[in-house]
């Protein structure tokens, strides 16, 4: 597959419209992010404003007729379930737009249906503008196919290294209806087809489902103009497209896999697919992800010992720290025995701003300093003779916090070593911002076998 860097949008905008099954008038904000941050919701009406991670492992299983993302929030009365639902269609824009880091405030529980498709999300984030990261985005493609049914449907996922999908739809009220559309690596060629075949395509709703739905509480918000009612001889007077229903069913598709969180290789077949079909292939194909990750890792390992720059998975390979507990994104110098420099983006959607003056969020300061513990153990753990060892934080010294980190900072993480012995190592670190020392103390630390 072709590398493409990562992307965000270049200025902040909004819009607001009626939810598709609460009826209810919702406002977004879309905000650019920082590369590897991903797409993140914040419920802003919320006293707690939790972030929600547009990610596979949120996604949230029930009876509507839709795709949500939800997290289990601690409160003083205890735990208890935030989502955001009916996500589908953004998403589709954003993989559309090839968009990957975005900070969308929400005001309600449900994205708004606006006129039933991706249009006008696609429209307003294509206004604000797109700007390219200096990271590249992640891919992945199967190296085997992937199946789902359930009943009389169907969803596969072939080995490709083009992104692809074949779609028929078959219902008893409407005539059989096929498509197959490639899209390609290229984002603004992927932007160009997206636009042109699939954005306009709205949802629709057979009507003798309708009453059945609105007894179960769905659906409250929709109307001609933003769902297609098909009456029982197949017939609908405003089509955008000749097969508008099999176009929008492609638009779910797209939208349900950009929970996977990287560009998708491979070649999908659908036969009359929907939401659930949709997500448990995507949980497929992200424990396939996992699995050839975690593989990739143990065949490279050993292999940083030379470098004097590491990405995240280097470093993994050499802190005993994963997500969300590890403070260091990027190695941007490594001089062995003697210095490193690190970096840490500080995002919306790192945990511990849900609790930590979560109105005004402020990076702990211990946690600064464990950043900086986390890059010196880099700087030991490196060296060839320590390889296997474990680095123990054991002792600070002249710690100061000079200023507050927010998000949106970017960490700079310097060490220096002042001593380094078989089993002991002193360090001096500091943390900046802008050039600006917010942090620095003297650390202390014991090596010792796994």
């Amino acid at each position: 597959m072709k590398r493409e860097f990562q992307r965000t949008i270049k200025k902040e905008v909004q819009l607001e419209g009626i939810g598709l099954h609460t009826a209810e008038r919702v406002r977004l904000k879309f905000k650019p992010s920082l590369p590897n941050t991903g797409i993140n919701f914040v419920r802003t009406d919320l006293a707690e404003k939790p972030i929600i991670k547009a990610d596979v492992r949120n996604l949230i299983e029930h009876s509507r007729r839709c795709t949500s993302v939800g997290i289990s929030l601690s409160t003083s009365e205890g735990q208890r379930s935030v989502e955001v639902y009916t996500i589908e269609h953004l998403m589709a824009a954003l993989f559309g737009l090839g968009i990957n880091n975005l900070i969308i405030e929400i005001d309600g529980p449900e994205v708004p249906g606006m006129d039933g498709s991706a249009l006008r999300f696609f429209e307003v984030l294509k206004e604000a503008g797109i700007e390219e990261q200096k990271e590249v985005e992640r891919s992945f493609q199967p190296n085997e196919p992937l199946c789902v049914q359930s009943n009389d449907a169907t969803l596969v996922i072939l080995p490709a290294d083009e992104f692809k999908i074949s779609y028929t739809l078959d219902y008893p009220s409407l005539p059989p209806q096929h498509l197959i559309l490639r899209f390609p690596a290229d984002k603004e060629e992927r932007r160009e087809v997206f636009e042109k075949e699939l954005a306009g395509a709205r949802t629709f709703c057979l009507e003798a489902e309708v009453e059945r739905l609105r007894n179960e509480g769905l659906g409250k918000g929709a109307d001609p103009e933003n769902t297609l009612i098909v009456d029982n001889t197949g017939s609908v007077d405003n089509l955008r497209f000749p097969d508008e229903f099999v176009r929008h069913k492609i638009l779910d598709l797209v939208g349900d896999l950009y929970l996977l969180g990287c560009a998708l290789g491979g070649y999908l077949i659908a036969i009359k697919s929907g939401h659930w079909a949709n997500i448990h292939l995507l949980k497929r194909i992200n424990k396939e992800k996992e699995r050839k990750e975690e593989a990739g890792i143990q065949a490279v390992s050993g292999q940083y010992s030379s470098k004097t720059t590491l990405d995240s998975r280097e470093i993994q390979e050499i802190l005993p720290h994963r997500y969300p507990f590890l403070l260091v994104d990027k190695v941007l110098e490594l001089e062995e025995g003697k210095r490193i420099v690190a970096v840490k983006n500080v995002t919306l959607n790192d945990y511990f701003f849900t609790g930590h003056f979560p109105g005004r969020p402020v990076m702990p300061g211990v946690l600064i300093i464990e950043a900086l513990a986390q890059s010196a153990g880099v700087l030991m753990l490196s060296r060839r003779e320590n390889r296997g060892k474990i680095a123990y934080f054991i002792g600070i010294d002249k710690a100061r916090f000079r200023q507050r980190v927010v998000p949106g900072d970017q960490l700079r993480l310097e060490i220096e070593v002042v001593k380094l012995r078989t089993s002991t190592g002193q360090v001096y670190g500091k943390a900046l911002v802008e050039g600006k020392t917010v942090a620095e103390a003297n650390l202390m630390f014991a090596l010792a076998d796994r």
